[in-house]
Order: structure tokens, then sequence, then C-alpha cells
């Protein structure tokens, strides 16, 4: 069986969040429950862009491998392959890093 892929599909974007902090600046070791979901990711593939009226597609503004910021209840959490990503759409970014 052929390995199997997610491809967002118009201004959408799948994004891996980063690992959550295990610990504080201060050293003190934080338990799961304390720990907050993080708020940027890298992310693995883009959709073809926004449809406009005249037919054409609007550039998409975010690239795969790009690190991003977004807001914390942003996009869906679903489960690939073992693997916990954010589906979202382009306007859910609120800043690329670099």
């Amino acid at each position: 069986m052929a390995k199997q892929k997610i491809t967002p599909l118009n201004d959408r974007i799948l994004v891996k969040r980063l690992e959550a902090v295990d610990t504080t600046e201060g050293g003190i070791v934080l338990p799961d429950a304390a720990k907050e979901k993080p708020r940027e990711g890298e992310v693995v593939s883009v959709g073809a862009g926004r449809l406009l009226e005249s037919g054409e597609r609007a550039p998409m503004q975010i690239n795969v491998k790009d690190r991003v910021i977004f807001g914390s209840y942003a996009g869906t959490e679903i489960k690939f392959d073992g693997v916990e990503l954010l589906i979202m759409s382009e306007d859910d970014v609120l800043a690329v890093i670099g």
C-alpha cells in the first residue's frame, strides 16, 4: 500500500506544532497539566491558494518549512500517521519567524 499524505485545499496549511516547554526559565519542571500548547509550529504542507473570482489562484504567503506563530484556538487538530497536526487557514497565521 502506498504511503498516504495530506494536501490542504485552497488557502489552508498543515502545521506541526512545536514541542511544549518542560521547564521554566528559573528551572522549575512543569507537569503536563500545567503546560500550555505552543502557538508556534512548522508548516509541513500548503494548499494551492485562495481561488479568485477571475478563476486564478492568489499566491500563498506561507511556504513549507516556514516557522509560524498562530492564535491559541486557530485551526483544527488532527492525528495522521501518529503525528498531531493542525489544519488552518493562511489567515489564522499571525506571523512568520525568520
